[in-house]
């Protein structure tokens, strides 16, 4: 047994807790997970199949905890977890699942699948069979505080880039302010209006708000990678940088798993309660608008419809906020066949779209995204995640396909009314 297997496999006896000691217990095998997978929808194989992904994790529990596995092993019947085997799993636990819960939300018994495809991960990285892809994004995010290797010079630059278009400051490490803002990497390089697009609305909305310089970065490739321990060190420079800048609430950006690591997983990871507010950028464009403090002015008068992030929308339960701005801005939005809580994953997360050797089958699975938006003959698309959105953009070009994507936040900026300021 070689020594990385053998930590991988005691991370594996370690991460085995109650919850999912009951989940194994509880399972049917009735295979319903299977259909609400959309790498088994669009493949069809049965290696595909949510459960079955667990197998390794599975067959540990059985052995290790259970009576009758424990006699099999002990004479000889059970089938051993061997490295060989964790190495052959690996595609399936990080190339052929987005952690999305899609599939958790039709299990007959309530088993929380992709938390335990993230347990699973943990033992898979101890035994040193992560994807190489995700292992150098987490080492850089560690380094540099961006999985991207996006440097606060990089943040410095699009800080002017803003300040210039829109005329406004853009205040770093600004204490006792409203809102602490945080980005991802892919607003930083890609999408630099989204930080153009949150200045313009708080400032019109009269809050005071800030980034912070040793913690602008939100995604947590800990969290992805499966690594408890680096996705504390993750969320805590983002904790240590709201305590000390004492401010009350820490907007997550247009980043589904960002908003799963600072929200749901943060204070479990840190083991306390914040003392300041974690909310998604929508949840507080939709609180301006309820204090009437987000007024809009004109509309998009084109056929368009919304995808969910699934951490934001499934997973995170921001649901109707996205819709009520977007019945507000677009009088021609229309809804996909399934969605909301049972939208379809764009493909790409969990880590996926950091994972090069997974491209094959992210743009094959990305095909029952590809039939939704078809179905509905629309030309634009509009989501809140700018991972999503890169994973979506790439496959639409991929494909051939003429859509128009939009960050919702940046949508919004750009319907501001002008005449309407609170200061």
């Amino acid at each position: 047994m070689s020594a990385t297997f053998e930590r991988g496999y005691n991370a594996f006896k370690e991460i085995l807790d109650a919850p999912i000691a009951s989940f194994f217990s509880s399972c049917v095998h009735c295979g319903l997970c299977a259909e609400a997978c959309l790498f088994y929808t669009e493949t069809g194989d049965p290696k595909y199949t949510p459960i079955h992904k667990l197998e390794p994790l599975r067959r540990a529990w059985q052995q290790e905890y259970t009576l009758l596995g424990k006699l099999a092993k002990l004479v000889g019947l059970a089938k051993p977890v061997t490295d060989a085997e964790l190495a052959e799993w690996s595609p399936l636990v990080y190339d052929a699942c987005t952690l999305c819960g899609r599939c958790s939300m039709v299990c007959p018994v309530g088993n929380d699948i992709a938390y335990m495809v993230r347990k699973m991960r943990e033992g898979m990285t101890a035994a040193g069979h992560a994807p190489e892809g995700l292992v150098t994004a987490t080492k850089r995010a560690i380094q540099s505080g961006s999985p991207a290797g996006v440097k606060w010079a990089t943040v410095e630059a699009t800080i002017k880039r803003v300040q210039k278009e829109f005329g406004f400051e853009v205040p770093v490490n600004r204490e006792n302010a409203d809102y602490l803002v945080l980005m991802s990497s892919w607003e930083i390089l890609n999408y630099p209006e989204y930080l153009g697009a949150v200045g313009r609305i708080l400032n019109r909305a009269g809050a005071t708000w800030t980034l912070a310089q040793d913690a602008y970065e939100a995604t947590n490739s800990g969290i992805q990678i499966g690594a408890s321990d680096l996705a504390r060190e993750l969320v805590g420079r983002i904790v240590g940088a709201a305590e000390r800048l004492k401010v009350k609430c820490v907007i997550s950006p247009e980043c589904g798993h960002a908003y799963s690591a600072i929200r749901w997983e943060g204070p479990n990871l840190m083991g306390r309660p914040f003392g300041f507010e974690v909310k998604h950028i929508l949840e507080v464009l939709d609180d301006l608008r309820r204090a009437g403090k987000l007024k809009l002015k004109g509309t998009l008068d084109q056929p368009l419809t919304y995808h969910d992030p699934c951490q934001i929308s499934r997973r995170g339960g921001v649901y109707e906020q996205p819709r009520t701005l977007l019945n507000q801005l677009a009088p021609q939005f229309r809804e996909m066949h399934e969605t909301g809580t049972m939208n379809w994953c764009c493909g790409g997360g969990g880590g996926v779209s950091a994972n090069e050797r997974a491209e094959p089958l992210r743009l094959t699975s990305f095909k029952r995204k590809k039939a939704q938006i078809e179905e509905l003959g629309v030309k634009t698309l509009v989501t809140a995640c700018a991972n999503c959105r890169v994973v979506m953009e790439e496959a639409l070009e991929h494909y051939h396909m003429d859509i128009e994507m939009l960050g919702l936040t940046e949508l919004v900026a750009e319907h501001l009314d002008e005449e309407d300021k609170h200061v």
